[in-house]
């Protein structure tokens, strides 16, 4: 597998990478100007020549993996005998300088529910680098003519048909953020259950009232649920002080809440 083919599997998986690249060589080294590698959390593919130097790199990539930075660094090796090393020696005479550009995992969010909210609302994440996988257990509001137009952007959006929608809440990556504003309480109820079971989504939200959250709240700790678990789940869920209750406002209310929370 060739590096774009590993970039594209990894961002395929969500999962973040580094893409290194040799940008400059000056006399004797394993490879030349241009070539590139990627790496990530356990693997690696291609190489821009073994040794110390490659050594380092993905050290140090791996290093910008946990950190979850997306700022690029930039590396510079002797490869001599007298240079210092952190692994193996080379002596290949020149120096080779190296550019390591993090590639972050793009985030991912749930809308369980594509009525008027739910639709606007996949129309301003559209325009942001996110994977949005949007749930319905209407057929109907998922159908592909619904979103066209909405793919050129550079989000992922996967429309989704789920008679029960908590199958798709509990195959989401751990970490990702679930908003749940489908068109039946009593469906929003199963989905809040199903988010607490797993306890590893990074956000819960609910579309509602404060009477509504109070009724949902009572029974969710009466199923057996931690209370402290339970008041994680935000409802109502966008950023307070947005005026407007259309759902394009109300869409753009949540979106903006989401994006902070992506750090975008």
């Amino acid at each position: 597998m060739d590096w774009l083919d590993a970039l594209q599997l990894l961002r395929e998986e969500g999962s973040p990478g580094v893409l290194v690249t040799v940008t400059d060589v000056r006399g004797h080294a394993p490879r030349r100007a241009g070539t590139k590698m990627v790496v990530a959390a356990e693997r690696t593919w291609d190489t821009v020549g073994g040794g110390n130097l490659e050594a380092t790199v993905v050290e140090r990539a791996r290093a910008l993996i946990a950190a979850d930075t997306d700022e690029s660094q930039t590396l510079e090796f002797s490869l001599t005998e007298h240079a210092p090393v952190e692994h193996a020696r080379q002596c290949c005479g020149g120096v080779v300088k190296v550019l390591l550009e993090p590639q972050r995992a793009r985030p991912v969010a749930a809308v369980f529910g594509m009525g008027h909210v739910g639709w606007e609302l996949a129309h301003v994440l559209s325009r942001f680098p996110v994977r949005v996988h949007l749930v319905d257990s209407r057929a109907e509001h998922v159908a592909p003519a619904r979103f066209e137009g909405l793919t050129d952007g550079p989000a992922r959006l996967e429309p989704r048909h789920s008679p029960a929608p908590e199958n798709a809440l509990g195959e989401l990556p751990a970490g990702a953020h679930a908003l749940i504003m489908s068109h039946d309480h009593a469906e929003d109820f199963i989905l809040c259950d199903a988010a607490l079971r797993r306890g590893d989504l990074a956000t819960v939200g609910l579309i509602g009232s404060s009477a509504k959250w109070a009724r949902f709240r009572k029974r969710l700790v009466a199923e057996g649920h931690p209370a402290a678990a339970v008041d994680a789940i935000t409802c109502p869920i966008g950023l307070p002080g947005v005026p407007g209750k259309s759902p394009a406002a109300i869409a753009v209310s949540v979106a903006a809440a989401l994006l902070e929370q992506f750090g975008l």
